[in-house]
């Protein structure tokens, strides 16, 4: 038994390492870092549920969240009700879409994933915190008219969600230029130069950073309810045993003081 759990987390180790060294040898973008503070400000994480009950759960399910966990984020029954049930009449139901998954699949050449965990399957795939890579893929899209859906993404090349967020984004080209090669002076490599600004969006580039940045909070949370919960439990263990050890340390003291 023991050997075979080596031989998995071995496995799982192997992997993680193979998923972030081909990001790495494909040239891939550096993951920016997300604002972990999202994840205890009550305002973020409701933003993030209206724009994930929007503009996500129309094609992505939640199946493993219920709409009623959301009052643990300080949302009212009602206010879950009124402003974030679109698809289901019970606040206890799941977050499940009416969309076929055959038809997905045929609209976007791929059935897109549930996302109740999709921030801890992405730090399991050793891409970074999980955070990270959301929070820098949600925000590096743009306009590539050599792709079906017109859209493509700096984080996951030749994805194929459209950018569903564009509206509040705009549009935006990449900007690319051919610089000689630093290992190979005869060869020169696609190198990225930033954006271009085709369109307004109805953000600014600020105001959709912190969007998206709520957007990830919400993501993250909805993969884990109760980790605030179990971070404060866990700090309360520690300064339990901490004060124990003290006294038992002086205990200890005491009891063998007379001994010779």
């Amino acid at each position: 038994m023991k050997k075979f759990i080596a031989t998995l987390l071995t496995s799982l180790a192997l992997s993680a390492g193979l998923v972030s060294g081909a990001s790495a040898a494909g040239g891939g973008i550096e993951w920016d870092k997300f604002p972990k503070e999202k994840m205890t400000d009550m305002a973020a994480l409701q933003n993030g549920a209206k724009l994930f009950v929007n503009y996500c759960l129309n094609c992505h399910s939640a199946a493993f969240m219920r709409y009623n966990r959301l009052a643990d984020i300080g949302l009212s029954e009602a206010q879950i009700k009124s402003n974030l049930m679109f698809a289901s009449d019970k606040v206890g139901d799941t977050m499940k879409i009416s969309l076929d998954p055959k038809q997905a699949k045929d609209f976007f050449g791929a059935t897109p994933p549930d996302l109740t965990v999709i921030a801890r399957s992405r730090a399991a795939a050793g891409q970074g915190s999980g955070a990270d890579y959301l929070y820098t893929y949600l925000r590096t899209y743009y306009r590539d008219d050599t792709k079906a859906t017109g859209w493509n993404n700096m984080a996951f090349p030749s994805v194929a969600m459209p950018h569903v967020l564009w509206e509040l984004q705009g549009q935006r080209a990449a900007k690319f230029a051919d610089e000689p090669d630093p290992h190979d002076a005869s060869k020169t490599v696609h190198v990225f130069k930033g954006y271009e600004q085709l369109t307004p969006g109805k953000l600014t580039p600020q105001q959709f950073d912190e969007a998206m940045a709520d957007l990830v909070a919400y993501l993250q949370w909805m993969g884990e309810p109760a980790q605030s919960q179990r971070f404060r439990l866990g700090v309360l263990v520690l300064l339990f045993l901490s004060v124990f050890t003290l006294f038992a340390w002086r205990l200890n003291a005491s009891y063998w003081k007379d001994v010779k």
